[in-house]
């Protein structure tokens, strides 16, 4: 296989370095590119995200989404077209949606031979509340929303007279008074293989996605007046997260019994559903935590560049005078 080098684009740079605290050089970079005709190399993104600002992960032009602001530092380090790069997520989540465990992978024609420079001009050029965690090969195989096996969703709620001023873009304030209990029992009869179609907003994507769903956890986690409903699933229809969470918050107020959940389950009308909160739960309160996938294809491909993980700075040698 024949490999040459390709140059990345000056646009990243500014009097020969990266517009960015790393301070990349040009030429490190270019010396990492091998370009490839015949094959394309598959990449893995573990992505976390403040979504405050954005209207959530789903390429659109305006406002801003995370995908779409992913696509542009790529296509700038990589002078790829946005149809090249083929970016897809996990999942799709909603504005205001926050992650720390965001899964995506995107293509390229040509491999590189270390990871951390790109990973480091990858955040460079990011805005501050979205951050590549991790940056690895992956096998021709993996696909960031088909080979995922369980995600883990969080759903964060203040539960006090005033709201936690620190708290506020990542919690959902209740002054109720919720009993944790209740709502652990609740969340409890969420557990199994169920159809979630009372549970799901409509959506205009296209075709009917597959309402039987299986929840293997659904834990609530009281810590002073944090509570924290953590649920993982084999996968989850539009806003069903939401919807779950805002029944239970009804069982914890204690203006119904946990007894609720398998008769609305079991009718899978969502208008059942709306009489007894007609809302889901804000979106600032829940951050996809983790997507989960099938061992064999997180392995890493042969030959591979070794994973990326971000590298600190560090100071090699300190000289201080002597007195």
């Amino acid at each position: 296989m024949s490999c040459a080098t390709r140059a990345l684009p000056p646009s990243l740079f500014t009097n020969g370095s990266l517009s960015s605290p790393q301070n990349i050089s040009m030429t490190n970079l270019n010396s990492l590119v091998k370009v490839s005709d015949s094959n394309a190399y598959k990449w893995r993104l573990v992505i976390a995200y403040d979504g405050t600002r954005f209207a959530g992960w789903q390429y659109q032009e305006s406002p801003p989404t995370i995908q779409s602001m992913l696509e542009k530092a790529l296509i700038q380090i990589t002078e790829l077209e946005r149809k090249e790069l083929h970016l897809i997520g996990a999942g799709r989540t909603d504005a205001g949606v926050h992650a720390w465990g965001q899964v995506a992978h995107f293509v390229t024609p040509f491999n590189y031979t270390s990871l951390d420079s790109f990973h480091a001009a990858l955040n460079g050029l990011l805005p501050k509340d979205i951050r590549v965690r991790e940056l690895s090969a992956a096998v021709p195989e993996f696909h960031a929303r088909f080979s995922a096996h369980t995600k883990v969703y969080r759903y964060q709620i203040y539960n006090d007279t005033f709201m936690d001023p620190f708290q506020r873009h990542w919690a959902f304030h209740c002054a109720y008074k919720l009993n944790a209990s209740k709502m652990r029992e609740a969340a409890n009869l969420f557990v199994g293989m169920h159809d979630f179609s009372a549970f799901a907003n409509a959506t205009r994507e296209d075709g009917l996605p597959d309402p039987l769903k299986t929840i293997s956890r659904f834990d609530v986690f009281q810590m002073g007046s944090l509570l924290q409903l953590e649920v993982e699933g084999s996968g989850f229809l539009y806003r069903q997260v939401r919807n779950m969470v805002a029944l239970l918050i009804q069982i914890g107020k204690e203006a119904l019994d946990s007894d609720i959940v398998p008769m609305i389950l079991e009718t899978k009308d969502r208008r059942v559903l709306a009489k007894y909160t007609s809302l889901p739960a804000p979106p600032h309160g829940l951050c996809l935590v983790s997507v989960k996938y099938k061992e064999d294809h997180l392995k890493l491909p042969l030959d591979c560049p070794v994973t990326s993980f971000g590298r600190h700075h560090t100071i090699t040698k300190c000289k201080l005078p002597f007195y």
